[in-house]
């Protein structure tokens, strides 16, 4: 037989469980806020641009079409690999004195471009939002230099240069987020966890339990009576038997 579960269980294991998932929640908000403010390293972004012009020859001429346009936007995927290449990136880090290889310089650069663009962007990550600056706008002017011999062409045009701002304010991590992922888990598993403990809990707390587990009904329920209890009651009958008899004692000797 399927066993369901109604809403109103669902709510009383919640409630029954709720410190346990505040606990959770607590603690995986802190733990995020902990990572995000103390542990993970900021990193920083900074981005040039340049665009890719119709050949010279072609300028001289006055002919550019619509066909030129679409060469140039083609050949952009070429210089997105060329980029990343080490025959650019290494001279971008002697250049800049880097501690780097050409693979790891290559995973802080990431190159992108609109659909049917010819601006090409190129973005530079790094823990030092000074290093990040410099990284992009050399491997830039690096490129400019050297695509001219490494595909004969002179069609690349610096658009825009990274600047430092004044404050500049970091990508990664962001604290917010974290804080607001790590509320969404200890959620999750807190509430996972309760049901799982109120799954594997199959002892008898009331007459319910009796008659879902057994399957009978319940003809009476005999109360639990401690040793307090049973002092208390014998203390309640001694002051009552107390009582009466000063009370009887008092009427007797009214009737003297």
């Amino acid at each position: 037989m399927e066993e369901t579960i109604s809403l109103k269980e669902i709510t009383e294991v919640i409630k029954k469980r709720l410190v346990l998932i505040l606990s959770f929640i607590l603690g995986a908000a802190f733990i995020a806020a902990v990572l995000s403010y103390l542990v993970l390293t900021p990193e920083y972004q900074s981005s040039s641009q340049f665009i890719v012009n119709q050949a010279q020859q072609e300028e001289e001429a006055g002919q550019f079409t619509q066909e030129n346009l679409r060469t140039n936007v083609e050949i952009i995927n070429t210089y997105n690999v060329i980029i990343s290449s080490p025959a650019i990136l290494e001279p971008v880090i002697d250049e800049l004195g880097l501690n780097l290889t050409p693979g790891q310089l290559a995973d802080k650069i990431n190159v992108s471009s609109e659909e049917d663009s010819q601006v090409v962007t190129v973005t530079a990550t790094d823990e030092n939002p000074a290093q990040a600056v410099d990284i992009a706008n050399t491997t830039v002017e690096i490129f400019q230099e050297e695509i001219p011999s490494i595909m004969n062409v002179d069609n690349v045009a610096i658009l825009t240069q990274a600047e430092l701002s004044e404050n500049p304010s970091p990508i990664a991590p962001n604290p917010v987020l974290n804080i607001a992922i790590g509320v969404v888990l200890g959620a999750m598993l807190g509430v996972g966890i309760a049901f799982l403990l109120e799954y594997l809990d199959n002892t008898i707390k009331t007459e319910q339990d009796i008659a879902k587990q057994l399957g009978v009904p319940v003809l009476g329920v005999i109360s639990h009576v401690d040793e307090n209890d049973i002092r208390g009651h014998q203390q309640a009958t001694l002051e009552q038997t107390e009582t009466t008899g000063r009370r009887d004692l008092h009427g007797a000797k009214k009737t003297v």
